[in-house]
């Protein structure tokens, strides 16, 4: 009799799967990205309509994400050019499979900077592609001559860069990008799951490079519970990508969630406004403390270099404060733990506590 062992798929018998961290009862939740404050949660008036809009959703019927109007509105509220198609997914995660399934010829390569989100890597494997890691330079800075050579080398069908990169939080220079996108023969994906907290976007030319599609989310800002993420780009694979898109992957309570927060986008650019201020002020008090080194973030998080990660996330924990261990997941990140810019109290939180340890 053939055991199931043997009817799944070595390669996934070998893989190790995304672990997401349990939180404890009254620990500040600092790991994973997330806004601290409910969109809607200072405003009773907001939050009645809400509640309203999503009473009235028919959830008795399977949702039509096309004719949702959802898309028209991220139009609208972000300035995605009309010569770009607009598709949705169940988080941004669902667009990275469904991108790299678009692609997952035999022999394909997918390319990406390394250390970077783990789904890229992910994907690529479970899809059967050849996988290109190219580091970045020791401060997280893009290595453009490697990049570029590694295009030349592996003709990748497909190019993920993470704008800004996450792990690390740093923005890569602009032109570099656009280095990219002119040198690969593939799809060119500019993740932009951080892009409201940065000061640069592709957005602008969604639509307009034929192999260019940029990708982003609701998720951090403020909405990481409803799971949509969206891509922008050109006819010409938005259509293809179309096709292999679940006919009904979104859910009605989100598509009103997602509808309702764009027709108050100036309530969530304010929370963001916040939150990139608190970003600030993490930095500079991190500044003051000379055994760590904190990089400059142009995301919702800040990626720091500490004399001993596993010290430092313990001592937070034991201070019932979670925030993310990178240490060992690439060599670039040791010594490093990212940490979510979250609510002014939770930044002092934590703030204290490195302090402490780390007092001279």
């Amino acid at each position: 009799m053939t055991a199931l062992s043997d009817i799944i798929r070595a390669d996934v018998r070998a893989m190790t799967a995304y672990q997401v961290a349990d939180l404890p009862e009254g620990f500040i939740k600092l790991d994973a990205m997330e806004s601290p404050y409910h969109p809607f949660a200072a405003s009773p008036e907001l939050m009645e309509e809400w509640g309203r809009q999503l009473a009235a959703a028919p959830i008795h019927l399977y949702p039509n994400p096309a004719a949702s109007g959802l898309q028209q509105a991220l139009r609208e509220v972000f300035d995605i050019p009309a010569a770009a198609e607009i598709a949705l997914g169940n988080g941004s995660d669902e667009l990275i499979q469904l991108i790299t399934m678009l692609v997952a010829k035999p022999g394909a390569t997918m390319l990406a900077l390394e250390p970077s989100f783990v789904m890229y890597r992910h994907n690529a494997l479970t899809y059967g592609m050849n996988y290109v890691g190219v580091p970045l330079n020791d401060d997280f800075s893009m290595n453009l001559g490697a990049v570029l050579a590694a295009i030349e080398t592996h003709n990748p069908a497909l190019v993920f860069v993470s704008y800004p990169n996450n792990p690390t939080g740093v923005g890569f220079k602009r032109e570099e990008v656009e280095a990219v996108i002119a040198a690969a023969r593939g799809i060119v994906v500019v993740d932009e799951a951080y892009g409201a907290f940065s000061s640069d976007s592709f957005l602008n030319q969604a639509g307009v490079a034929a192999n260019l599609v940029v990708m982003r989310t609701v998720s951090k800002i403020g909405f990481a519970g409803i799971r949509i993420g969206y891509a922008a780009g050109s006819a010409e694979v938005m259509n293809e990508l179309a096709k292999i898109v679940p006919p009904y992957n979104m859910n009605q309570l989100s598509l009103a969630t997602a509808k309702f927060a764009m027709a108050h986008a100036d309530v969530i650019a304010g929370t963001t406004a916040k939150l990139k201020a608190e970003r600030e002020r993490i930095l500079g008090g991190l500044a003051g403390i000379g055994r760590l080194k904190a990089f400059a973030s142009e995301a919702n998080f800040i990626t720091v270099r500490v004399p001993d990660a596993v010290e430092l996330f313990e001592t937070l924990k034991q201070n019932k404060i979670l925030v993310k261990k990178l240490h060992g997941t690439h060599p670039l990140l040791d010594q490093c733990v990212r940490i979510t810019v979250g609510a002014p109290e939770q930044n002092d939180a934590v703030l204290a506590v490195i302090r402490k340890l780390y007092a001279s």
